[in-house]
């Protein structure tokens, strides 16, 4: 975005307005920031967590019960770090439809999605009737 838009203090976008207008852009924009650095935040810490026991993991203590109890948290580790990993490329993906004019639009039938929909989650990129018939299709 060229110029820098200002979001008014307490601003919620609503249904009432231009659909996608700048500070509603804007507002989405900052909203997909912070939860891409929070997400960030996260796995990073993770993923510390997951060295760290990797490290610790040539150490001869504890019985095989704390071991397998030790990998089972390693695993769950691992398989948060996928998630987050998806939905930080699943942000990237809302910030460049951002850029490119797209964002807000479902990626099925081009049609608005509502605004109470991207505000609650703003990563979707479906209706929410697309997304329900995408899940049915593809048994979710």
């Amino acid at each position: 975005m060229e110029n820098k838009v200002i979001i008014p203090e307490g601003y919620v976008p609503t249904e009432n307005e231009e659909f996608m207008n700048p500070v509603m852009l804007e507002y989405f924009r900052q909203k997909l920031l912070v939860m891409r650095e929070e997400l960030s935040s996260q796995l990073n810490q993770i993923m510390g967590n997951v060295v760290d026991s990797t490290i610790g993991s040539g150490e001869e203590v504890g019985d095989s019960i704390d071991k397998a109890n030790d990998e089972t948290l390693r695993q769950l580790d691992l398989s948060t770090t996928d998630n987050l990993r998806v939905n930080i490329d699943k942000i990237d993906l809302a910030l460049k439809r951002i850029q490119d004019g797209t964002y807000g639009y479902c990626v099925i039938t081009g049609e608005p999605i509502s605004v109470k929909r991207l505000d609650a989650r703003p990563l979707s990129s479906k209706t929410l009737e697309a997304q329900e018939e995408f899940e049915e299709e593809n048994n979710l």
